[in-house]
């Protein structure tokens, strides 16, 4: 049976160190190339800022009555409008305006 072969102190660090460079070399390309790009601004149509508008109307006027304990419910308009103004619904009610 014949014998491993033994590297040095030296090698394995040389080895290691060589690795370890080529790893965060690789790391900063792949962070770099998959950068988000910006996302062009997003236009609101005049049907989604109308029903924005109706949702800051009921929620000034629930806000005016004060109500100890309310829920603040909305119908549904058209299928198509509210599904196309999802996004920009949830931004206005989450705050992030």
């Amino acid at each position: 049976m014949s014998k491993p072969i033994r590297m040095r102190r030296r090698t394995w660090a040389g080895a290691w160190a060589v690795l370890c460079a080529a790893g965060l070399a690789a790391t900063v390309v792949l962070q770099d190339s998959s950068a988000p790009e910006p996302r062009p601004a997003k236009t609101v149509s005049a049907e989604c800022d109308e029903l924005i508008a109706e949702v800051k109307e009921q929620i000034a006027k629930s806000g005016q009555q004060r109500e100890e304990e309310g829920i603040l419910a909305f119908s549904r308009g058209s299928a198509g409008t509210v599904e196309d103004c999802d996004d920009e619904l949830r931004r206005y009610l989450l705050g992030d305006q």
